[in-house]
């Protein structure tokens, strides 16, 4: 059975055939560096970083490319309440965010383009698009025609005119259409622009992403991905604006995941839910925070909450203590299997093993593969109840443990403790860089030290610091 996805493009379920035999080139939006991510933006992160780690387990050579966002109004007004500039403010989030990343276990990408870089590209992007009449300038912004694109509606699976009936948009006398979208803006009085054969000006959203995966991976792309709040109309509007440009279908499959709820309410600061990503890192560890991302199907909405992160700590330790006790009973263990049993656990081993292929295999189904992980313990255990055990087959059992949890991100071997003096020398570190206002490195040290399950608490009389 081959690799098989849902593609949000088809609705359907289809065998993954990459452009090029062996190779997979992919695109996962990033965030828009404003502010810490919450929990809902950690989830993508994660599902899509398996993805990534499973094609390569699966003999893939995959080029992962994930954007920043870097310019926009928001940016724009943190930077105006804070009396700095919009680059510090996105070098700051954007070095938080892949902080976060690293405590919740995911790669980084072999490419992470920012919307400042690339400035030049997006430029001629959007001059193409009005050489070939599906863009016009109007008082210094630049609009796509959404009208000339026939197909425009094929991802959300919405008519155009259904779209346009229902369009929810102010009133702009500057767009020919209500669906028109911007892809250049006319530089407000006070803010961070560039030169543009429209005048001053930045780039809207939807165009920075069709920039960048044309510049990094080429006029077509294996695999788009993102949050399914993405698919109307930043992804749309991708859709619509790369293959005008172009004339060739821009990506094969497209794959969404759900979104994340608290207690079942969706996630909003005015409900008072709205987490930080950063702060459960802390509260619970980023291995947990992942391996319970990953309990669910992607493409399904997700409930949040502390019960079921504590039901998700038990499985996870469950698997943690399995692995640890395969490493002791392999300094006990004898060279040749002594209960006639090497046949049949290498027989069980390898089926668990296809059993786990199988389930990724179907539209990465990470839930089922964390079932057979839990087989494997079921198993290992089993074998482990003999008195005298083989060294093979114990190895083996640890092997098959590491090598499926590390395709899921998971890290089963424990990290060295902090000493005391190592603490206290960080803490110092982190106070002279709060002093000289490097708070991307004082944000690092706090969560290098809480992943190592060191909790700081900022008080009047200084830092104090305990081990969680």
């Amino acid at each position: 059975m081959s690799i098989q996805f849902t593609n949000t493009l088809t609705r359907r379920k289809e065998p993954f055939v990459p452009l090029e035999p062996g190779k997979v080139k992919m695109y996962v939006c990033g965030p828009t560096v404003y502010n810490y991510i919450h929990i809902g933006n950690a989830r993508p992160a994660i599902v899509f970083d398996t993805l990534r780690r499973y094609l390569q387990y699966r003999g893939y050579q995959v080029t992962f490319v994930q954007n920043i966002t870097d310019v926009d109004d928001k940016l724009i007004r943190v930077a105006n309440e804070e009396g700095t500039t919009v680059k510090e403010v996105a070098d700051r989030y954007m070095a938080a965010y892949n902080e976060d990343l690293r405590a919740l276990n995911v790669l980084p990408p072999d490419i992470q383009p920012r919307v400042m870089q690339t400035i030049p590209e997006i430029i001629r992007f959007i001059e193409g698009l009005i050489e070939k009449g599906y863009a016009y300038e109007s008082e210094g912004d630049v609009y796509f025609r959404t009208g000339r694109f026939s197909e425009y509606g094929k991802l959300s699976h919405q008519p155009l005119d259904d779209l346009q009936a229902g369009a929810r948009v102010e009133v702009n006398e500057k767009k020919e259409n209500p669906l028109d979208f911007a892809l250049w803006k006319a530089a407000k009085r006070g803010e961070i622009s560039w030169e543009s054969p429209w005048g001053q000006g930045r780039p809207g959203w939807h165009i920075e992403c069709s920039a960048m995966a044309l510049k990094f991976l080429g006029e077509q792309i294996d695999i788009h991905a993102g949050g399914s709040d993405l698919v109307f109309p930043h992804h749309e509007n991708e859709i619509a604006q790369s293959e005008c440009y172009t004339g060739k279908v821009f990506a094969r499959y497209w794959l969404h995941n759900g979104m994340l709820n608290i207690n079942n309410e969706k996630m909003s600061k005015s409900l008072g839910n709205f987490l930080l990503a950063r702060e459960l890192i802390e509260r619970y560890g980023g291995q947990l925070i992942r391996f319970f991302m990953l309990l669910g199907h992607y493409r399904n909405p997700i409930n949040f909450s502390d019960d079921l992160l504590e039901q998700a700590a038990n499985g996870l330790e469950r698997i943690k203590t399995a692995y640890a006790n395969l490493l002791h009973r392999l300094e006990t263990a004898r060279p040749e299997e002594p209960n006639g049993q090497a046949e049949e656990q290498a027989r069980i081993i390898s089926n668990l093993r296809e059993r786990f292929i199988t389930e990724m295999d179907d539209d990465l189904n990470t839930a089922n593969a964390i079932t057979v992980l839990f087989d494997v313990v079921k198993e290992a255990n089993l074998y482990m109840r003999n008195q005298n055990v083989g060294q093979q087959e114990i190895a083996a059992y640890r092997d098959l443990l590491l090598e499926l949890t590390g395709v899921l991100g998971l890290k089963l071997e424990q990290e060295q403790e902090l000493l005391d003096s190592e603490v206290e020398a960080l803490i110092a570190e982190r106070t002279e860089a709060r002093k000289s206002r490097n708070f991307a490195r004082a944000d690092e040290i706090r969560d290098l030290l809480a992943a190592k399950g060191i909790i700081l608490e900022d008080t009047p009389q200084g830092v104090r610091w305990r081990r969680k």
